[in-house]
């Protein structure tokens, strides 16, 4: 259930609702073929990827990944809550929320956004009145920081003192509730006292502007320089990106996204019109960033300093990179001159200037190439053994396609051998037999799972397979039951209400990604129930071979009897599965 809305409801309101006529009143749609296409508005493009599939009730975006069903289309354009997407298509189909979905969606967060949004207002004040603020002014103003841009940014201050921020907005007792939910306070000893202190105010805001948390920078000594706000229940610091807002704010549609280490960079920055920047807050970058990043501009800039400790952090991001790396859009690495940062570079080379360099940033393909080669002889072939081994692995977590192939082209060449001897696409004569034909790429569980949560109208064929493969105990096992009996508890469950079941579930995450289009492309579409079938197969495969093992394990050959000594040999005999892939 999402929140107090029965999971019933959604079906029928998704069932009322045809997502193509939803996308077309705000992104003009046009035939192609059994589906519709248009440019993506989630991210900047000149020839359509984006595709909506009203027999699916489902959209997706081959470029930048973005797909989902109508709700998650309102969440996503409209930048809307579940609840709202939800009550914005009620009201558009004729259609009253139940009753016992009137109350407030559990748990309620309104009053946690009212609180963080209040502290943001009363560090501004204190900015401008407090009588201890003009070191803070007189910091920013030594950064080079306009008063425009920083009431752009929304910049604050927290005086020094233990109890200001608990004065101003904790009189009640809900009022301090609510400050230690929102990680505006710190609870010890059973005493409470401001977390910020003797802090400049960076509001970090989320992609409908609402604060959501705070970076404070320290004046004068003491650690930490920087401190963020914890974590809380609507504050997520391997999420939330600062800044991202206010370029989206400033960018009608993004182009470019520049990604820095620090909250002055991105304001400074911005006021010398480099409006496109954001920074992770003290954090390494995360696949939940990078694939924001990606649904937000078609090219993606990581600034890092120059020196080691840069080009470490840039390896760790080259690294979360490479899985959604598809060539579809660019991923670059700009390194920076010794004892220079964004700020400092912006200020002496200007907008132009800057700008000059991000045009010299290394593309990922040659970053990861020239870091692997970096201290090996390429002239010698144990040099150039040794970057094939250091590459292979790491080609192969890019997406199957043609920048994989080009990847593994480019090491071919670098090596000195013919294309395809070298990569994640080498032949390998000591894999395992597929029961089916098949060009999969995905492990059978999840094979399974993408097939029926994309084409639940392939459930009947599941029937005339055997399910022994649900009393496999590994993670996904039971999600494919749940599927498999949700389809058949509800045939008519278009593809895009499917995933809806599972919104608050903790499988959306893998679900959200297994419902992308593009991992079943290569799949013909007469071949999609034979595929199945070979993903079943290779299942229940796997559990006879567990089987096997735990007979072999709890005695030996002499003490087994007949029957367990033949069913040992009906399993050894068989093809094996693939039991180290999860879910």
């Amino acid at each position: 259930m999402a929140g107090r809305i029965p999971p019933d409801f959604i079906d029928a309101l998704l069932a009322r609702t045809d997502i193509v006529d939803l996308i077309n009143r705000r992104v003009p749609l046009r035939k192609a073929g059994k589906d519709y296409q248009a440019c993506c508005p989630f991210h900047d493009e000149k020839t359509p990827s984006f595709t909506v599939s009203r027999e699916k009730q489902f959209y997706h975006c081959f470029g930048c990944g973005a797909h989902g069903s109508a709700i998650g289309f309102l969440m996503e354009y409209d930048r809307l809550g579940f609840r709202d997407a939800v009550e914005e298509l009620a009201r558009e189909a004729g259609l009253e929320l139940p009753k016992d979905a009137d109350a407030p969606a559990a748990p309620d967060y309104a009053p946690l956004y009212q609180v963080l949004g209040e502290a943001a207002q009363h560090f501004r004040r204190q900015l401008r009145t407090h009588s201890e603020a003009g070191c803070a002014v007189a910091y920013l103003r030594g950064r080079g920081l306009t008063g425009e841009i920083a009431a752009a940014f929304g910049v604050g201050y927290a005086p020094p003192g233990w109890d200001n921020l608990l004065d101003a907005l904790g009189a009640s007792a809900q009022g301090r509730a609510r400050l230690l939910e929102a990680g505006l306070l710190i609870e010890q000893d059973g005493r409470r006292y401001d977390r910020f202190r003797d802090r400049i105010m960076f509001p970090i805001r989320d992609r409908r502007g609402r604060v959501i948390g705070f970076g404070g920078r320290l004046l004068g000594d003491g650690k930490p320089k920087y401190l963020n706000s914890p974590e809380t229940p609507i504050f997520h610091k391997g999420r939330e990106l600062y800044g991202l807002y206010e370029a989206q704010q400033a960018n009608r549609a993004l182009e470019r996204v520049l990604v820095v280490e620090g909250y002055l960079d991105v304001i400074a920055l911005a006021q010398f019109g480099v409006t496109y920047a954001c920074a992770t807050l003290g954090t390494a970058t995360t696949p939940e960033h990078l694939q924001r990043l990606l649904r937000t501009a078609p090219e993606v800039v990581f600034c890092f300093d120059g020196d080691r400790a840069g080009r470490a952090a840039a390896w760790k991001a080259l690294e979360t990179a490479l899985p959604l790396a598809t060539g579809r859009q660019q991923m670059r690495f700009l390194f920076l001159p010794e004892g220079e940062d964004p700020d400092t570079l912006v200020r002496k080379e200007g907008r132009e200037g800057f700008e000059q360099r991000l045009q010299r940033a290394l593309p990922l393909s040659e970053l990861l190439f020239d870091q692997l080669a970096g201290d090996l002889d390429l002239t010698s072939i144990d040099g150039r053994a040794r970057l094939a081994a250091l590459a292979e692995p790491l080609i192969a977590r890019v997406p199957p396609g043609l920048y994989r192939d080009m990847l593994a082209g480019r090491l071919a060449a670098l090596v000195g051998v013919e294309p395809g001897r070298v990569g994640a696409g080498r032949p390998r004569s000591a894999a395992p037999r597929r029961l089916a034909p098949s060009r999969q790429t995905l492990p059978p569980l999840r094979l399974a799972i993408a097939l029926l949560l994309q084409h639940p109208e392939l459930s009947p064929a599941v029937a005339a397979e055997p399910a022994d493969w649900r009393a496999l105990e590994r993670p996904g096992v039971a999600l494919l039951g749940e599927l498999i009996d949700l389809i058949a508890a509800y045939p008519g469950l278009s593809a895009g209400a499917l995933l809806e079941r599972w919104r608050d579930s903790e499988h959306y995450g893998h679900l959200e990604r297994l419902a992308d289009p593009a991992l079943l492309r290569h799949i013909p579409s007469n071949g999609r129930e034979a595929e199945l079938l070979g993903a079943l197969r290779l299942l229940n495969a796997e559990l006879r071979e567990a089987q096997a093992a735990r007979l072999f394990a709890r005695a030996s050959p002499s003490e087994l009897s007949e029957e367990e000594k033949a069913r040992m040999r009906r399993a050894l005999s068989r093809p094996r599965g693939d039991p180290s892939a999860e879910l």
